[in-house]
């Protein structure tokens, strides 16, 4: 059982920027996330999209965005969760227990769902009877990569991740089959023009206007059949790795009795609780009067969540308002060095 003060759902730019909040009011957090990476939509949707309405910054890309909110929250050296949803939350004794799908365990006084959209989920390979693989040697993300290493592998998908990876797997996997079922990537091209370069020394074949027709394998999947320019070829692989973008649900968090509006949870503009004491939503996945889906909006509900927190995950201590710039107390968490006499 890992205890924390505050339990934050999604690793995305609210989630981590309550990580500071809750850090320089000397709470600590654990963060988890169903992607296996931090970032939530900056990075899986839009890494190089320039940002244009973050206070101080002209303009960033959303790589850069969380590339700085990660190391403002350096100090507090928060442990993330990641390929993990939480799936199960009892409450005992005003203590929320919480339980992820690899049956992880934390008791928290504070569950703050930062999950913007919701839970994003791989779009699966839309073939029939293909879920069977999912436990052997069909991947929908790279979790330990050099499990591929001296392999036959074949990737599904013509984006960023995608193509990232098979750049990166190309280093050490015996040959790769890229399929993308249009004419064109949609990945950065600098990347595409790795991949052709890798392409000409056989490492990588590429295979555009291609679509997977059918995977062929008892327990393991051996063969896929792909169909190439209304023409059927057979490939020969020892795994398969498909990225064909993401859906965003809800997921277990429709389960939770929380007050939802459609995809949405309605919270109180206080201290953005829910109907269930010290269960917080902030960021795009909540809704009140007023809101605005803004990155901007998303920081200054977490600032307000963080106090709420603390009142709970130290009933016994007042809270006192501190400014960053005048609190010896806070720089010291951040680990500045006050120089002033």
């Amino acid at each position: 059982m890992i205890k924390t003060d505050a339990l934050i759902i999604g690793a995305g730019p609210v989630g981590l920027f309550a990580v500071f909040e809750l850090g320089i009011n000397g709470l600590n957090a654990h963060v988890v996330d169903n992607l296996d990476r931090i970032g939530g939509q900056c990075i899986e949707l839009y890494p190089d999209k320039p940002i244009y309405d973050i206070p101080a910054l002209p303009q960033c890309t959303g790589e850069s965005l969380i590339k700085n909110l990660l190391t403002q929250i350096k100090p507090f050296k928060t442990e993330f969760h990641l390929n993990e949803r939480v799936q199960l939350i009892k409450n005992i004794d005003d203590k929320w227990q919480v339980e992820t799908n690899l049956g992880k365990k934390f008791q928290t006084s504070n569950i703050i769902i930062a999950g913007g959209v919701g839970s994003f989920e791989p779009r699966k390979i839309p073939l029939d009877d293909t879920e069977r693989f999912e436990n052997t040697n069909l991947y929908y993300s790279v979790k330990n990569k050099s499990s591929f290493k001296d392999q036959t592998i074949c990737i599904f998908g013509g984006g960023d991740s995608a193509l990232d990876w098979a750049v990166d797997l190309s280093k050490t996997c015996k040959k790769i089959y890229l399929v993308h079922r249009r004419d064109d990537f949609r990945a950065a091209q600098h990347t595409v023009n790795q991949v052709r370069e890798i392409s000409k020394t056989g490492k990588i074949e590429i295979f555009t206007s291609s679509q997977p027709k059918k995977l062929i394998g008892d327990k393991l999947i051996n063969k896929v059949i792909i169909d190439s320019k209304n023409k059927d070829v057979t490939l020969e692989v020892d795994s398969v790795l498909a990225f064909f973008g993401l859906k965003m649900e809800l997921g277990p968090i429709a389960n939770w009795g929380l007050n939802l509006d459609k995809k949405t949870i309605k919270v109180s503009v206080e201290n953005f609780e829910t109907n269930e004491k010290g269960i917080f939503a902030i960021g795009d996945i909540c809704t009140y009067p007023g809101k605005l889906k803004l990155i901007l909006s998303g920081f200054h509900e977490a600032a307000l969540c963080a106090k709420s927190c603390f009142a709970r995950a130290r009933p016994d201590e007042k809270y006192v308002f501190r400014f960053t710039t005048s609190s010896s107390e806070i720089q010291k968490r951040l680990g500045v060095k006050n120089d002033n006499k």
